[in-house]
């Protein structure tokens, strides 16, 4: 009932329901891909990919670019769309790479990406300031989002951006499953690895561009991995942890948008606290099935 009485009346009618919308479908993508981010052990690259992000914010700031209108929005999202696509390649590379390195250069594509963010965020800080423009978002907005900032246009974007991702998931869905399963096999089968692989890439910088403005940079990285770790708790089954993962990403996004309402906090943060407390209640009772079978069984003494 208060999920209910949570998405009724008119000011959420009025102000709140692009965002609600949006949120349902971005929780419908990171379940989608949840799975195979966990599966295939791109959570490391996904994390990259989200924090490198704000690089791209950076670069559109500092380009005077606006989400303001209709074409400042969508400038904006191709700007960092492609500093993303960008980073996230660097890391498909790296990561695909015969190297003991890998890690450790998929985290310098993030600290740099960041550290030019922070720069360039700086920078158009100071250049508001000198020539009375509108500040630039604030940091809090970019890093932990806001429902409040979510529009119509953006919900379409969303909706689009779903429609796309999922589209090209069930086309390629043998190949994507036979390089996650076989990766060092597919090519003798005449599965394009490095394809798949920045195929996928671009599908998870997609599925991040349009999340950060909910969630946020810092935790969109968490909607990409807590499902897909909740379900891979429950089931070894593919079919029914794609299921359960996008099960647990709707639910969670809806109970955390209430208590965001309730407590008038940020949603992004809510949600995923919602996500953390259902991947604990997955996985204790696995982790209790595991101890107890673990202990040694009482002698019987005659």
């Amino acid at each position: 009932m208060q999920i209910i009485e949570a998405f009724s009346g008119s000011e959420f009618a009025a102000h709140f329901w692009p965002g609600v919308a949006s949120t349902l479908i971005i929780a419908l993508l990171g379940g989608s891909l949840s799975w195979l981010v966990v599966v295939k052990r791109l959570s490391f690259i996904g994390q990259g990919v989200s924090h490198s992000a704000f690089g791209g914010v950076g670069l559109a700031l500092i380009l005077g670019l606006s989400g303001a209108t209709l074409a400042g929005g969508l400038s904006t999202m191709g700007v960092v769309l492609a500093f993303s696509l960008l980073a996230a390649f660097g890391m498909a590379i790296l990561s695909g790479a015969r190297s003991s390195h890998a890690d450790t250069a998929i985290g310098i594509v993030l600290s740099v990406s960041m550290a030019i963010g922070f720069l360039l965020y700086h920078l158009a800080e100071i250049r508001a300031q000198e020539s009375g423009l509108s500040p630039p978002p604030e940091l809090e907005e970019i890093l932990f989002g806001s429902i409040t900032l979510i529009s119509v246009v953006d919900f379409w974007v969303a909706l689009g951006t779903a429609i796309a991702v999922i589209g090209v998931l069930w086309v390629q869905r043998h190949r994507i499953l036979f390089w996650m399963f076989d990766e060092a096999a597919a090519p003798a089968f005449g599965v394009p690895v490095m394809r798949i692989r920045l195929l996928v890439m671009t599908l998870l910088t997609l599925v991040v561009v349009v999340t950060m403005k909910l969630a946020g940079i810092v935790l969109v990285s968490a909607v990409l991995v807590l499902p897909g770790a909740i379900a891979l708790q429950l089931t070894n089954r593919l079919t029914r942890a794609v299921a359960l993962s996008i099960g647990a990403s709707i639910t969670a996004s809806l109970l955390g948008l209430v208590v965001a309402f309730k407590f008038s906090v940020l949603p992004g943060p809510t949600i995923v606290l919602m996500l953390g407390v259902f991947y604990l209640a997955a996985w204790t009772p696995r982790w209790l099935r595991k101890k107890v079978r673990s202990q040694p069984s009482a002698e019987i003494n005659p």
